[in-house]
């Protein structure tokens, strides 16, 4: 075996489009090093003699030499990237190296936030791609794809390597020129559409031979593939991928549908708003759809006959309607979606983000879109899809990061094979856990986060808040207007603004009101002053049902060990207490100041809607309309 067994690259030996057959996700991808030997491979390299100016090109050069000698070659190619990354600025301490090791060895590396997965991930993916191996770094958004990519060319440059980025606007040719570099960065939902459309335009089951032919013979350069094949993925925030989104489909649509059709939606719509509750119809799955009773069914007889062989059918017209009650009563608008620019955007629940492209299923989306007054777009029907969950496994590497993979560890081994290795902090957090507030209703809250943001802001120290939908972020904006206190918003509608909203988080008297777009990835660099004031505050105003996605937002103080201070201020009326918890319950613990009970509340909340949803995923699938077998990621074929 020598190094370059080790890093697949298109070609005769992996293929022109190398990737991982469909199979089993449960076995292990290699067996990997103890503990031990990633620590001495760490101490090894960190205790390396520092490379000079004058001989690192020479030693980069001489490393292909080395290829038949594994051991060296790795811990030399790991030595020049670490030394690439100090002349930078940034010498990469201990930690970072270990998770770099981990990484190579197709592993999970959970490292507290601020601990510097960034630069781990970089030269992790800087020394494979040292091996010829194309690689792939999956960042949460286009905004850090783009970031990441800009701020680490110098890097990648410094070791004789091209960095590019993909992002949502890219057209094919671009897209293309883009995969072609060394190490891309990208999001998960670009490269799995793109390997869709790849997939659409190449025979899967043709021998390397064959595929090798086939690509000498002439064609068009539309015609070729975007992608050079999934050779090796790194993921940044991979539970994100892995677990959150695991299981949404990711749809290469056409558009379908035609105007009597839309119009049928627009009289299932009409009819619904004129049903009454309890009469006409009872509600089912905790709220989530609904069921027409007889009487309900027989005022949909008037319904005019349609001469369509399906819309004119009594049993179609009803579900029609059922989902119309959906589209009305569950789905709200600045919460599960928001409409700007004259179009339905649905809301990704996890990031907080708008979803681009992402649309619901079964005239779903068009039923929102009539009830927004918005043009309705024709429905799409599906050429091909694929999951997260289907598609990472079929990288012939794979690896990732996250500072919350533990509680995921099980099912991150179960269902991808995939070990995770914790990362010990550099250095003791310095960030303060203040006691947890629970609020009689949302607007006691808001006053009480007013107060306190408005506090904290006059002794110079900047301020992040955390809510859970666009609605509540702009509740709190105009409580903080009332009060005349400066502050900025960054959720679904004022996501074009992020990265100068970001830049200017951590200044003096700077008050942030986000939803969870600002966590996971986000650096906000404090401003001297207010380290010296004790570091960035976060109000985390929100109870997600998983509790990984509320240490992300925490994580954003403190971090690098900086100072900074966290809390989190919640209302009884939150949905997740109102479910969960009995109403003589939340009445008892209406204003409590106890942090005990606070913590209990949130706990159990959490804890029982994330068992439910992973007990129940697929039959709350079948159950509810808009759950994940109807709430798919849509892209047209043409790019």
């Amino acid at each position: 075996m020598n190094a370059s067994s080790e890093w697949p690259f298109p070609g005769v030996v992996w293929g022109e489009y190398p990737e991982r057959a469909p199979e089993p996700h449960t076995r292990a991808r290699r067996a990997p090093s103890s503990r031990a030997a990633l620590e001495r491979f760490a101490d090894g390299v960190a205790a390396a003699p520092a490379v000079t100016a004058e001989t690192f090109v020479p030693r980069l050069h001489r490393l292909r030499a080395l290829a038949k000698e594994p051991g060296r070659w790795l811990h030399e190619a790991m030595v020049l990237a670490a030394a690439a990354l100090a002349g930078t600025g940034f010498p990469p301490h201990r930690q970072q190296l270990l998770a770099a090791r981990v990484l190579l060895e197709d592993r999970l590396a959970e490292m507290a936030t601020g601990e510097g997965k960034t630069a781990a991930i970089a030269m992790a993916a800087a020394v494979a791609a040292l091996g010829r191996t194309p690689v792939h770094v999956v960042t949460a958004n286009d905004y850090l794809a783009q970031r990441d990519a800009e701020a680490l060319r110098p890097f990648y440059e410094r070791l004789g390597l091209r960095v590019d980025c993909v992002t949502q606007p890219m057209l094919a040719a671009r897209r293309r020129q883009a995969y072609a570099a060394d190490v891309t960065y990208c999001t998960a939902k670009e490269l799995a559409f793109d390997y869709l459309r790849d997939s659409l335009g190449r025979e899967t089951d043709l021998s390397a031979l064959e595929q090798r032919a086939r690509r000498l013979a002439p064609r068009r350069p539309g015609d070729a593939p975007v992608l050079r094949g999934l050779c090796m993925a790194i993921l940044d925030e991979a539970d994100t991928v892995l677990i959150d989104e695991a299981r949404v489909p990711l749809v290469l649509a056409q558009s379908e549908g035609s105007a009597q059709e839309s119009a049928f939606y627009e009289q299932a719509l009409r009819a619904a708003r004129a049903l009454a509750p309890g009469l006409d119809y009872v509600p089912r799955a905790g709220g989530r759809r609904f069921e027409l009773t007889p009487k309900g069914r027989q005022r949909l007889v008037t319904w005019p006959v349609a001469d369509h062989p399906l819309l004119g059918h009594r049993a179609h017209r009803e579900a029609a309607v059922e989902m119309a009650l959906v589209a009305l009563l569950v789905l709200r608008r600045d919460h599960e979606y928001v409409v700007r620019d004259g179009e339905v955007t649905l809301i990704d629940e996890t990031t907080g983000r708008p979803a681009e492209g992402r649309a619901w299923s079964s005239g779903l989306h068009q039923l929102v879109e009539w009830k927004e007054g918005v043009a309705a777009t024709r429905r799409n029907s599906t050429v091909t899809q694929i999951t997260f969950q289907r598609f990472f496994p079929r990288y012939l590497r794979l690896a990732g990061a996250s500072g919350t993979l533990g509680e995921s560890r099980g099912e991150l081994r179960d269902v991808y094979g995939l070990r995770v290795e914790v990362i010990a902090p550099r250095t003791p957090s310095r960030v303060e856990h203040r006691p947890p507030w629970l609020l009689p209703d949302s607007e006691a809250l808001w006053f009480a986060v007013a107060d306190e943001a408005q506090r904290l802001a006059s002794q110079g120290r900047a301020v992040l808040i955390g809510t859970e939908t666009v609605a509540q972020s702009e509740a709190l904006s105009e409580c903080l207007a009332g009060r005349r206190l400066a502050h900025r918003v960054l959720n679904a509608r004022q996501d074009r603004d992020e990265s100068e909203l970001i830049a200017a988080a951590g200044q003096p008297g700077k008050v942030t009101v986000a939803t969870s777009m600002a966590g996971r990835g986000t650096d906000i660099a404090c401003h001297p002053q207010v380290l010296q004031r004790g570091g960035l505050h976060v109000i985390l105003c929100q109870v997600n049902a998983s509790a990984r996605i509320d240490r992300q937002f925490l994580g954003r103080a403190g971090r690098q060990g900086q100072p900074g201070s966290v809390q989190r201020m919640v209302a009884v009326d939150f949905p997740l207490f109102q479910k969960w918890w009995p109403a003589w319950w939340l009445r008892r613990l209406s204003g409590s100041v106890s942090p005990m009970w606070t913590n209990l509340t949130v706990t159990v909340a959490q804890r029982r809607e994330s068992f439910t949803q992973r007990k129940d995923r697929v039959k709350l699938c079948q159950l509810a309309a808009f759950e994940e077998r109807d709430l798919t990621f849509s892209r047209q074929v043409k790019p």
